[in-house]
C-alpha cells in the first residue's frame, strides 16, 4: 500500500517552502511507492487569512523591525502563546477536512502553524499519523514546542538546539540534530572555470556575492552604503550582486556600480536560478541571516558577512553563526571600512572561516531526515 506523506508549510519568508520542497523532491526521487502532497496550512484554511497574516509579517519586517522582535519574544510566554494557541486549535478543525481526505500516514511540517494545528488533532484523536517538525533556523523558539507530547519526529539544524530542546522536556530519542533541509543543487559538482566565464568573472580574483533585495526590500539606505563600501574597501575583488525581485534595489545597484571607479568588477542581477552556481565560485556572500540562504552558504562553504537581521530569530542565528566563526555580523555601531578592510588584507581570515564553514554544514541533511522518516512509516 503506497503511503500518503503531507507536508506542510507557511507563507511567511521564502525558508519554510524551500525546505518543504526540498523534502518532497527527496521523497518523490527516491521513494516511488509514496505520494506526497505540499499545502500552505493557512491558505488552506483561509486565503483571506493567509493575506492578512502575511501582509502583516512583510510590513512589521520592513516598516518595524523592531515590533517584530517584540512579537518573537513575547509570543514565547504569556497571553500572546495562548492566543496563538488558541487560534490554531479553531483553524485546526479546519484542517480536518484535508487530513479525512487524504488519510496521511506521516505530516511533515517546516512551520510551527502546521505542527500545533496537527498535534491539537492528535490530541484530540481525530488524526492518526506520525508528525514531524523540522525547524528551519539556527535557535529554538516555543511555539515549535506547542503540543510537543503528539510530535514524533524533532530536526535541528545543530547539537545545541538538541540540547535546548532536551531542558524543554522533549525526549532525546525524538531529536535529530540534522541540519536544514537543503536542495540537491547544492550537492553538484560545478565546473568553476565555465561559471566564471559564463558571468565574465577574472578566475584569478575573488567573487563576493552580495544578497541585497531580500523578498522585503529590508534596510535600504544600510544594505547601499555597505553595497558602496564593499566596492571602495575591497577594491581587488569582484562583485556579483543579487536584488532578487526588488527592482529598485537592482536600479540603485546600477547606478552605483555606473558611478564607481571600477564598474567592470560589478555585476548587477536581479532574480537569479543560478544561486548554486554562484555561490561555487564565491568567496563571500554577504546576506541577511536567514536559515535558508546561511545553510546554502554553509553547504557551499563559503564564509558570511551578515546584515539587516530582524530581530528574533534571525538576530539568533547570526549570534550562533558568529559564535561558531563562519560569520561576521555587521552591528549597528560597527564601522563597515574596518571591518571590511581588515578582512581582506588577512591572508587567513577568510580561508579559516572557510573551513569551518565546511565543517559545520550539514550537506546531507535532506537525504538524513527523509530516510529516517520514510523507515519509521514501513
Amino acid at each position: 500500500m503506497r503511503k500518503r506523506i503531507l507536508i506542510f508549510y507557511a507563507s511567511y519568508g521564502g525558508g519554510h517552502l524551500s525546505a518543504a520542497n526540498s523534502i518532497k523532491d527527496y521523497i518523490e526521487n527516491n521513494f516511488p511507492e509514496a505520494n506526497t502532497m505540499l499545502v500552505d496550512c493557512i491558505k488552506f484554511i483561509n486565503k483571506a487569512l493567509d493575506k492578512v497574516t502575511t501582509t502583516a509579517y512583510k510590513e512589521m519586517a520592513k516598516k518595524a523591525p523592531w515590533a517584530w522582535g517584540q512579537v518573537y519574544s513575547n509570543s514565547q510566554r504569556g497571553a500572546l502563546a495562548q492566543i496563538s494557541s488558541t487560534s490554531n486549535k479553531l483553524m485546526a478543525h479546519k484542517l480536518l477536512k484535508l487530513f479525512e481526505a487524504y488519510e496521511p500516514d506521516l505530516v511533515i511540517s517546516t512551520h510551527p502553524f502546521g505542527t500545533q494545528m496537527t498535534s491539537y488533532l492528535k490530541k484530540k484523536h481525530k488524526i492518526n499519523c506520525k508528525l514531524a517538525t523540522i525547524m528551519t533556523d539556527f535557535a529554538p523558539h516555543d511555539q515549535w514546542l506547542v503540543g510537543k507530547e503528539f510530535i514524533d519526529f524533532f530536526f535541528v539544524a545543530h547539537s545545541g538546539m538538541k540540547n535546548a530542546l532536551i531542558q524543554n522536556y522533549v525526549p532525546p530519542e525524538k531529536i535529530f540534530p540534522t541540519g536544514i533541509p537543503l536542495s540537491n543543487k547544492f550537492l553538484v559538482h560545478f565546473d568553476k572555470s565555465a561559471i566564471m566565464k559564463n558571468f565574465n568573472l577574472d578566475e584569478q580574483r575573488k567573487v563576493i556575492l552580495f544578497f541585497g533585495g531580500g523578498e522585503f526590500g529590508l534596510g535600504k539606505s544600510k544594505t547601499l552604503k555597505l553595497f558602496s563600501d564593499f566596492i571602495e574597501y575591497a577594491p581587488d575583488e569582484q562583485i556579483v550582486a543579487i536584488a532578487g525581485k526588488n527592482e529598485k534595489m537592482k536600479e540603485h545597484f546600477n547606478e552605483i556600480a555606473s558611478n564607481c571607479k571600477r564598474p567592470f568588477d560589478i555585476k548587477v542581477f536581479g532574480f537569479s536560478n543560478q544561486i548554486p552556481e554562484l555561490m561555487s565560485i564565491s568567496n563571500l556572500v554577504v546576506t541577511k541571516p536567514g536559515g535558508l540562504t546561511t545553510t546554502e552558504s554553509l553547504a557551499s562553504g563559503v564564509p558570511l558577512f551578515l546584515i539587516n537581521p530582524i530581530p528574533g530569530q534571525e538576530e539568533q542565528n547570526a549570534e550562533f553563526l558568529e559564535e561558531k566563526g563562519v560569520a561576521i555580523w555587521l552591528k549597528k555601531s560597527d564601522y563597515a571600512p574596518d571591518i571590511i578592510k581588515d578582512l581582506f588584507s588577512s591572508s587567513t581570515k577568510l580561508q579559516t572561516m572557510k573551513i569551518r564553514a565546511k565543517l559545520l554544514a550539514k550537506k546531507n541533511s535532506t537525504k538524513e531526515i527523509c530516510e529516517i522518516l520514510m523507515n519509521s512509516i514501513e
